[in-house]
Formats: structure tokens, sequence, C-alpha cells
């Protein structure tokens, strides 16, 4: 979202027009635009929103695939029997290193 908009609340309020012999209502102009600057806060507000619950999403999609490697890796570790304490804390350690990696590549691509 790294465009930027020409207008914003402020400008179209403080927006004066040229009055001409045959211009058009000042009334009818400022009403008008009170309604642009309406829906500017509307979609500014939609837009804060929606910022909001997909930063959200993004944490609990961070939660749920680190979840997913822990049980894919305690899952493997069942599979293959081996229960030795020594290869337990490596394979902990590797799980942990991944779940790191997984974590911070989904921060810094965003």
């Amino acid at each position: 979202m790294g465009e930027k908009l020409n207008l914003d609340m402020q400008s179209i309020l403080n927006k004066e027009f040229n009055v001409d012999f045959k211009g058009y209502s000042a009334s009818e102009v400022d009403g008008f635009l009170d309604q642009v600057i309406q829906d500017y806060q509307t979609y500014q507000d939609m837009v804060q929103s929606l910022t909001s619950k997909n930063e959200e999403l993004e944490r609990t999609n961070a939660s749920l695939r680190a979840k997913l490697i822990e049980t894919e890796g305690r899952a493997k570790l069942e599979n293959t029997g081996v229960h030795a304490a020594g290869s337990g804390n490596v394979d902990i350690l590797k799980r942990l290193s991944r779940l790191e990696d997984e974590v911070f590549q989904q921060k810094n691509s965003h």
C-alpha cells in the first residue's frame, strides 16, 4: 500500500474555489465535499481495521506454523523410535532452530 493519495480530509475541507459569474453554488459544493470527507474517513477506518486484522492473522499464522513444525518433529521422533536423551536434545534444538527461521522469515517478508 505504498501509493500516496492526492487528497486527505483536511485538504478537502480547506479547499476554496474561485467564484465566477456563472459559478457553482458554494453551499452545494460544500455539501458534496462534506460527503467526500465522510467517505475518506470511512475508508481510512476500514483500512486501519483491516490492517489490524491482517497483523493478527499473520501472528496467528506464525504461531500455527510453529505448532505444526513442533508436531511434525514429534511425529518423526515417535516414528523412528529414537528416545535416547542425547539424540532427543539434538532433535529439539534442530526443531527450535527451524521454528526460529520460520518466524523470522515471516517477519522479514512483511
